[in-house]
C-alpha cells in the first residue's frame, strides 16, 4: 500500500518512545535490534534537536515526530530545522505533526483542520516536501486531509478496527501508521495493571475520548482509569510472541508499517524491546 508514499525507508515497525527517554544508546539499540524507524514523542521543539541526537547516533535507522504540535512550534522553524536535518542526514527524517489537544493547548486546539491547513501552507512556502511529512490524524476529515497534503497519517491510540476504518478513508495510496502500546509479562492481573497506570493521562483527553466511542466504546468504559475490554483493546499485552501477533494485525486490518509503544512493565524500555524484536522482526 502506502510505505512507498513517502522516500524515507520506514520499515514495517518501529519504536515510540518519550523525547525525554531517548539518548544515543537507546538510539542506537532501536537500530541494533532491528525496527526501521524511531518516532519521538513528547511534543519535540521546533529545533528538533531530538530527532538530531537519534540520527547521529545511527546510520540508517529513519527518525519521525510523533509529533510535532502545530499551536506550539513555529512552523518557519520547524521547516528550517527540517532543511538542517536533510541536509546532514538526507533522506531519514519524517515530519510527523498534529494540532495537539484542547485541554493542554487552550482554545485555538478547537479548530484543528483550521490550523493544521494554515501550518501545512508555511511548510509548503518554506519547502518542506508534502511526502516526508505525516498527520496525527483521528477522524475522517483529518484522515482526508493527511491523504490529500502529506505522505499519509499516524494515528496514535488506536485499535485494528480504527486501522480498517482509516485505511478506507485514506485509500490505497497514503502511508498509514497506526501507534500501538504494548505490555510484557505473564500475569495478566498484572500487565492490565501496568496498562491502565500508562493510559490514565488519555482518557481524559476529548479527542482521544470521542475516537474511542466512534469505536463503539462507551462512556462507561472510559470511566474510572478504563474498562478491562477498553484497556486489552489499546494495549498488547502478554508474552512476546503473543504482543507480536496483536500488532501484526494493523497490518491485516490495512496499515503499512505500526509503530509500538512499550509502557513501564517488568523489563524497561531496552529489556522489553529486546524481547519483542525477534517475534515481531523477520
Amino acid at each position: 500500500m502506502g510505505l512507498d508514499a513517502t522516500p524515507v525507508d520506514l520499515g514495517r515497525y518501529g519504536v515510540w518512545l518519550r523525547q525525554q527517554d531517548l539518548d544515543e544508546d537507546v538510539a542506537a539499540e532501536v537500530e541494533r535490534l532491528g525496527f526501521g524507524t524511531l518516532w519521538l514523542g513528547g511534543s519535540p521543539s521546533a529545533d528538533l534537536e531530538p530527532v538530531a541526537t537519534a540520527l547521529a547516533a545511527t546510520s540508517r535507522l529513519a527518525v519521525a515526530t510523533g509529533i510535532v504540535n502545530i499551536w506550539a512550534e513555529s512552523a518557519e522553524e520547524v521547516a528550517e530545522a527540517y532543511g538542517r536535518l536533510e541536509s546532514a542526514y538526507p533522506g531519514r527524517f519524517l515530519l510527523g505533526i498534529g494540532a495537539g489537544h484542547r485541554e493542554v493547548d487552550g482554545p485555538e486546539a478547537a479548530t484543528p483542520l483550521r490550523g493544521m491547513r494554515d501550518y501545512l501552507d508555511v511548510l509548503d512556502r518554506a519547502g518542506v516536501p508534502a511526502d516526508r511529512r505525516v498527520l496525527a490524524a483521528l477522524g475522517p476529515r483529518m484522515l482526508e486531509l493527511s491523504a490529500e497534503r502529506t505522505a499519509g497519517a499516524h494515528p496514535y491510540l488506536v485499535n485494528p478496527a480504527h486501522t480498517r476504518m482509516a485505511r478506507g478513508v485514506l485509500g490505497d495510496g497514503p502511508l498509514l501508521a497506526p501507534e500501538h502500546k504494548l505490555v510484557l509479562g505473564a500475569d495478566p492481573e498484572v500487565t492490565r495493571r501496568q496498562a491502565r497506570e500508562g493510559m490514565s493521562f488519555y482518557l481524559g483527553i476529548h479527542n482521544y475520548a470521542a475516537n474511542l466511542e466512534r469505536l463503539g466504546f462507551s462512556e462507561a468504559d472510559l470511566a474510572d482509569g478504563g474498562s478491562d475490554a477498553l484497556i486489552d483493546d489499546l494495549v498488547a499485552q502478554g508474552g512476546p510472541e503473543e504482543v507480536a501477533a496483536v500488532l501484526h494485525t494493523h497490518l491485516d486490518a490495512g496499515a503499512d508499517h505500526v509503530v509500538a509503544q512499550p509502557l513501564p512493565g517488568e523489563c524497561g524500555l531496552l529489556g522489553t524491546l529486546a524481547r519483542l524484536a525477534p517475534a515481531l522482526i523477520t
